[in-house]
């Protein structure tokens, strides 16, 4: 739960409240993670509350609600130290919806998958070029940047791929249609009904 951790990670620094965590959030790695939606940290907070992570005290204010102050607990910082010690490893395989794309296309000939391919590439140019832009925005926030970078290297990764899907089109939509349906394995949908009745 790699947003608990985060969280638990902001308290390590000090006692906060709800918005003063996501704007702290954002401010660090906002521009590649995006916003922190505020009802989902309350959430959070409210699990790691419930989990003994954190502890929380309401703190009176004039002219408005309660405020709500949360803080790590010894239990939190050790959870918090195993995560950090722990190493990020990928749980469940490479899924990505650009695979699920190359799957059906590949289902549906050569020049489709092609199509799919170009449509991504292109995608992944617009990204880069988009990307460029924030890094030279954000280069003297080492933080941020080193993010960019990840995003970048990650994208042209990304289109590298696209790049080889267009030029294997032809062998990839071979592999795509080399098994026969069903429909050609057990003979057409009428001629099975007839066989059935009577």
């Amino acid at each position: 739960m790699p947003i608990h951790h985060a969280v638990l990670g902001l308290l390590a620094e000090g006692a906060s409240y709800g918005y003063e965590l996501k704007g702290r959030f954002e401010e660090a790695i906002g521009p590649q993670w995006g916003q922190l939606n505020i009802g989902h940290l309350y959430q959070i907070l409210e699990r790691l509350t419930r989990e003994g992570l954190v502890t929380r005290r309401s703190v009176p204010q004039t002219d408005r609600p309660d405020k709500l102050v949360y803080r790590l607990t010894k239990q939190g910082r050790r959870e918090l130290d195993d995560w950090l010690s722990t190493p990020s490893i990928r749980q469940s395989g490479y899924r990505d919806d650009f695979i699920l794309k190359l799957f059906v296309g590949s289902r549906m000939g050569a020049e489709q998958l092609r199509q799919v391919a170009r449509a991504q590439r292109h995608a992944y140019l617009t990204e880069l070029s988009g990307l460029s832009t924030l890094r030279k925005l954000h280069q003297d926030d080492a933080l941020v940047a080193l993010l960019i970078e990840a995003a970048i290297l990650h994208t042209e990764a990304n289109l590298k791929m696209a790049e080889r899907a267009e030029d294997q089109a032809e062998r990839l939509a071979t592999i795509g249609t080399a098994k026969p349906s069903l429909e050609h394995t057990q003979g057409s949908e009428p001629a099975a009904r007839q066989g059935s009745v009577g």
